[in-house]
């Protein structure tokens, strides 16, 4: 079996290449090099990107084996998720790896705007010695104002305790509680434009906050107030900036990102290179030693993950979230259930339930379900079938899909069962379990027949009316065909002539013709050939 490649296309941290470990084949293209790459992601399983390579549909076209794109980083402005999530390719980025980079730079630029640092770093070299104009502010008993308060502004408010700060924040979506556990008050904008001297400004970029700080803003602002933006470009409004900072509305600014990068391509952000009072550096935020070799070395992980074939909860195109240690070995029995859901049913369902039963229900589980459909369409479609794509799979062929969990369990300590309903109307239902400290894989249940069976690799389902001598019948068919059973179990009910179903283990592949032919021998209702993979 060859190794999965990995191809890097920027230029990564040694740490990053010593994360992906042993047991891949690591390239490398210069990912600015459009021909080149497109060449080169021609057979690899793994891209590994920064900021400068665009991976887009093209990209994928030209790249039929890949299964994650990976961003050393925290955004994916140079990677098109929809496509990905198209190709089945899961997007993988470092969320948290620049945070506390993120939090000291805008704490730099507060210090800094108060300080006249860069000015007086200027004045100095030119030799100027200016120290009555460039007198300044202490941060000491001054109102600081966090708009935005998830893990970026939470830092910046710990780091700012020690100053001595009132700190106030602004975040619709964190409670005054959550705030208070911080030491901060959390009121409306508009309570905190007019109380802040120094504004922060820590929110994602949406439509809804684009221009979210803006002349309404400024126009209740201290005229001390000192604003920084270190958090994304364009979420303060620099037509507005620029006048509050000229006509003396408000004090200062310190600005690490801009609507346009760089910000001589925009004329709002390019006037702003010509203030005295604007303290500005080149979208630094990420930009340490420390940060860059932490995203590295976590999407290197995570790609590990991917390339295994496991979910990864940090994953922008797949949902589920972080996966609880009790819940991860039912990822892969879930798939293996959804492979012998489909060999048995035949056809896609119209609906399908995928109960979980058990302890592990009061977790969240739905990494079960993604991992379920994916088995369910792995034996039945010619692409990669993977968790992003899996979901998308079942939309398009209009399958009803729902999550049920249970944490009552009758027979075993934790359970899965894949329950579908066809287009005819026939009920399918496999129910799996992990058994003993091995965690070993087991079929307990087909379609009301109870069993306890492990789900081996290849088997054979077969349903019969009950009657003496098929066991023997379905042995010398098999043997005759060159299979050997590895073990079975016979499920039948208490009344001679009802139904049977018997599960057999083999030592090789079963195929559709010999299930036809054990069918055909014992005027079977039923054979299936169940062949499942990791």
């Amino acid at each position: 079996m060859t190794n999965p490649v990995v191809l890097i296309a920027e230029e990564l941290s040694p740490a990053t290449r010593a994360a992906l470990g042993d047991g891949v084949d690591v390239r490398t293209v210069d990912g600015t090099d459009r021909v080149a790459l497109l060449d080169a992601v021609s057979d690899v399983d793994a891209l590994l990107v920064r900021s400068a390579t665009t991976v887009d549909t093209e990209v994928f076209q030209h790249a039929p084996k890949l299964k994650a794109v990976a961003r050393a980083g925290v955004g994916l402005d140079n990677v098109d998720v929809d496509a990905a999530t198209s190709a089945g390719v899961m997007v993988i980025n470092a969320p948290t790896s620049n945070t506390v980079s993120a939090a000291e730079l805008a704490i730099a630029h507060m210090l800094a705007g108060l300080r006249h640092i860069a000015e007086a770093s200027a004045s100095t070299k030119d030799g100027r010695w200016e120290r009555k104009q460039l007198t300044g502010l202490e941060l000491f008993e001054k109102t600081v104002g966090i708009v935005g308060f998830g893990r970026i502004g939470q830092l910046v408010a710990e780091r700012l305790q020690p100053f001595g700060v009132e700190l106030l924040c602004y975040d619709p979506y964190v409670s005054k509680a959550r705030a208070a556990e911080f030491s901060v008050t959390s009121v409306t904008l508009e309570e905190l434009m007019r109380r802040a001297d120094i504004l922060t400004i820590h929110m994602p970029k949406t439509p809804e906050t684009t221009g979210m700080i803006g002349a309404d803003q400024f126009a209740v602002a201290k005229p001390s107030l000192h604003v920084v933006n270190a958090a994304r470009g364009g979420l303060i409004d620099e037509d507005a900036l620029y006048d509050a900072l000229t006509t003396g509305q408000i004090r200062s600014a310190g600005l690490d990102v801009f609507s346009a990068e760089p910000p001589s391509a925009s004329e709002s952000a390019s006037r702003l290179l010509t203030l005295p009072n604007v303290t500005l550096t080149p979208h630094l935020g990420a930009s340490t030693d420390e940060a860059q070799e932490r995203a590295g070395v976590a999407v290197a992980k995570s790609v590990r993950l991917a390339l295994a074939g496991e979910l990864v909860p940090d994953a922008v195109n797949v949902s589920g979230g972080e996966i609880a240690k009790s819940v991860r070995p039912g990822i892969a029995l879930a798939d293996r259930m959804g492979q012998v859901f489909t060999a048995l049913a035949d056809y896609s369902p119209s609906k399908l339930k995928v109960i979980v039963r058990g302890e592990i229900a009061e977790k969240d589980v739905s990494a079960v379900k993604l991992s379920a459909l994916r088995g369910v369409f792995r034996p039945i479609v010619d692409q990669t079938v993977s968790y992003v794509n899996a979901p998308v799979l079942a939309e398009q062929r209009d399958i009803d899909v729902e999550l049920v969990t249970d944490t009552h369990s009758e027979r075993f300590r934790n359970e899965i069962e894949l329950r579908g309903t066809l287009s005819s109307g026939r009920i399918v239902s496999v129910v799996g379990t992990l058994a003993s400290k091995t965690q070993e894989h087991k079929l307990v249940g087909i379609n009301g027949h109870q069993l306890d069976v492990p789900l081996s690799d290849h088997m054979l389902v077969i349903t019969y009316r009950d009657r003496p001598g098929i066991v023997g019948q379905i042995g010398a068919v098999l043997g005759g065909a060159g299979s050997n059973i590895a073990g079975m179990q016979v499920s039948r009910e208490a009344d001679s002539g009802s139904e049977a179903l018997v599960a057999l283990n083999l030592d090789r592949p079963a195929t559709g013709e010999l299930a036809a032919t054990v069918q055909s021998s014992i005027d079977a209702t039923r054979a299936a050939a169940v062949n499942v993979s990791y």
